[in-house]
């Protein structure tokens, strides 16, 4: 079961030289392969990759991809953009069974998806921001395509300290697997929203720290 989750070789690719889908012997889509392209893809929408996790529960068989980025002008700081794909693997199981029952030349209905989170943290704040007045900018520069949440925790290093506000931003998409075997799935313009969500947060942190 695990080899079946993790060994491919290739998206929407047959491995072993199969030309059938019915001769497959392991699982019809490459999600290792998927998070190693959009890693390269960020690349290309001005992010930098700082780090790569891979999480696997051994009795659910669950798996987190987690992937840390930084605009490519603030690889220093103080924005951190945390990029989370998680594998639910009776999705994919239930994907690959709905793929085998179709001909060669047919695809599912795209109704099987995989969470993809966009998570942003800022360090402690002197001079927390207004949240109202964040959510309310960065829904505009978010937009349908990419709803933002804003939260903040006030902590106090010491009862005779000043509190200490830490912003986070969290945006959840989903991965179409439909369109990931298509070689289709690819974010751009919400890597391009990212970008601007990190370049606003940016911009305002000096004010607020």
């Amino acid at each position: 079961m695990l080899a079946a989750i993790e060994d491919f070789t290739g998206i929407g690719a047959y491995p072993g030289g199969s030309t059938s889908r019915q001769e497959l012997p392991l699982a019809v889509i490459d999600v290792a392969g998927y998070v190693a392209d959009m890693k390269d893809h960020v690349t290309e929408h001005g992010f930098h990759v700082h780090d790569e996790r891979h999480f696997l529960e051994t009795y659910s068989l669950r798996q987190v991809w987690e992937v840390d980025l930084h605009p490519d002008s603030a690889c220093e700081g103080p924005v951190d953009l945390h990029l989370a794909l998680e594998v639910d693997p009776r999705v994919l199981l239930s994907f690959e069974d709905a793929v085998l029952a179709l001909p060669d030349d047919d695809f599912p209905s795209d109704e099987f998806y995989f969470p993809l989170t966009f998570t942003w943290a800022l360090p402690p704040l002197q001079s927390g921001p207004d949240l109202l007045v964040v959510a309310t900018e960065l829904a505009g520069l978010g937009g349908p395509e990419l709803p933002l949440e804003v939260s903040a925790i006030d902590s106090f290093p010491s009862v005779t300290d000043a509190s200490e506000r830490s912003l986070t931003v969290v945006a959840r998409q989903q991965v179409s697997l439909v369109r990931v075997l298509r070689g289709e799935e690819q974010h751009c313009s919400t890597l391009d929203r990212c970008l601007t969500v990190s370049q606003y947060l940016l911009d305002h942190a000096d004010g607020w720290a």
